[in-house]
């Protein structure tokens, strides 16, 4: 008997949107998600045109939800008949508040993600399942639509999709799920549950797969990546799963995504000294948070300033200046004070970052810093007025990084070029140390090349000309 992604073209000539909010293991998520449906027969189409639309949202802050809902409603009123399936962050904390916008045909949480596809494509071609587990956790109730949610995250892996090259020239690999830190802010434990890891045969084919359908930049990402493998039997590492994918395999670049301050450990910094920047990117991000030891504190956050500076010094050693820093930053947690947010402040500009991700504090409903903020709210003007101050300063650290690499050549992989670039004869790319350049002349996407930077333009757009041509 055919399985429910067997049947052919025929039956399922239908096309399908995905619109991706959120993080890099979102994206990841999406990624999946269109990888099983294109293999089951969808087309992929433009918003306007799908029958079914794929909405795979974000809640890490109120604005996240705000964007989610939105985009929601614009699709339902641009494609009146599109089935639209709400997943993700957003999908797993509030699933009953999604279910009840118009338009919304279902609501599939993380912890049953890896139905999504099937689900979708369900909608998609109004044909019945033979084998998945299909039945909704919340049954229609006031014209809601069905809810697939709990709290056992039994079904949140997507593995099953593989990654390749395509509309993303470098996919995201998810190889870790969940997070079981309790940082006082956050609503990850509650939307992706503790941390799971893909185990590492899995993982393996997967990165073989990729080369197989010529790959050439692999991103491993993951909620709380530096915890994979803790899970695992014989507490596997993170350090050790990168070694044997270097060294087992001809991946010719392995980028990896966050990866949180102390889990940065020696073995892990060592990799980078032992595989050439052409294999290993040099390109570390270390989420922050803030600079102050006390603001540190009340997050819960495992770390303490100096840690975070030690961290830093050990990956530009084994790195060279060459490395591209990143960080995420918040303002206006609860209670910070003029004299904390200096402190922050005063953090940053002594450190070397290459770009900054900025968002102001945003409670989240039934954590500790929502009860937090209740009690001692920092004023939206205040907010706003150091989230000015912290935009400034990353556009200085982001110019002077990006100044300090004019005359260099550097390793870079093309991406997919937009039209109007085309026209004018360039390429755009993305260096190894996470540098988006302008390459004079026409190239394809996903071909490694040597580059040397140029000049840098008064919107701090890098340019670049070919040194070496594209090679395997």
């Amino acid at each position: 008997m055919e399985t429910f992604f067997a049947r052919t073209l025929e039956e399922m000539a239908s096309g399908f949107h995905i619109e991706n909010f959120g993080c890099r293991a979102a994206r990841a998520d999406g990624e999946a998600v269109a990888e099983r449906l294109a293999a089951s027969g969808l087309t992929a189409q433009p918003l306007r045109e799908a029958d079914v639309v794929v909405v795979n949202t974000c809640s890490v802050t109120a604005e996240a939800d705000r964007e989610a809902r939105a985009y929601i409603r614009r699709t339902h009123r641009l494609n009146p008949e599109a089935k639209i399936v709400v997943t993700g962050c957003y999908a797993q904390r509030a699933p009953e508040e999604l279910a009840a916008i118009e338009g919304v045909s279902a609501v599939i949480g993380n912890s049953h993600k890896a139905f999504a596809p099937e689900i979708a494509l369900r909608l998609a071609t109004g044909v019945a399942s033979e084998t998945a587990q299909v039945v909704p956790l919340a049954s229609l109730t006031n014209n809601n639509a069905p809810i697939w949610a709990d709290d056992n995250f039994a079904h949140s892996f997507l593995e099953e999709a593989q990654v390749a090259p395509g509309a993303q020239t470098r996919p995201n690999l998810k190889i870790q799920e969940g997070c079981s830190n309790r940082c006082t802010f956050c609503v990850i434990p509650q939307t992706r549950g503790n941390s799971r890891s893909l185990a590492p045969d899995a993982i393996l084919k997967q990165v073989r797969g990729f080369l197989a359908a010529g790959g050439r930049e692999l991103v491993f990402s993951g909620i709380n990546l530096g915890r994979w493998g803790r899970d695992l039997a014989n507490q596997q590492t993170l350090p050790a799963l990168i070694r044997t994918i270097l060294s087992e395999t001809d991946l010719p670049r392995l980028r990896l995504s966050s990866i949180e301050p102390m889990d940065w450990t020696d073995e892990l910094i060592a990799l980078f000294r032992e595989f050439s920047p052409s294999r290993l990117a040099r390109h570390a991000h270390l989420p922050l948070q803030s600079g102050s030891d006390a603001v540190l504190r009340r997050m819960h956050r495992r770390y303490r300033p100096w840690h975070y500076v030690e961290k830093v010094a050990a990956l530009i050693g084994a790195c060279g200046d060459g490395l591209t820093l990143g960080a995420d930053v918040m303002a206006g947690f609860p209670a910070e004070t003029d004299a904390e947010f200096a402190e922050t402040y005063e953090f940053i500009r002594a450190l070397p970052f290459g770009y900054l991700h900025l968002f102001p504090f945003s409670p989240r409903p039934n954590t500790r810093a929502w009860q937090l903020h209740q009690q001692s709210p920092v004023p939206t003007r205040i907010v706003e007025e150091r989230m000015q101050a912290l935009r400034e300063l990353a556009a200085a650290k982001t110019h002077a990084h990006r100044s300090q690499m004019i005359g260099r050549t550097l390793d870079a992989i093309t991406l997919h070029t937009p039209a109007l670039l085309i026209a004018a004869g360039k390429t755009v790319a993305l260096t190894g140390n996470f540098l988006p350049v302008v390459l004079e002349g026409q190239l394809a996407a996903n071909q490694l090349v040597q580059i040397q930077i140029t000049s840098l333009t008064e919107a701090d757009e890098l340019a670049a000309t070919l040194i070496c041509a594209p090679h395997a």
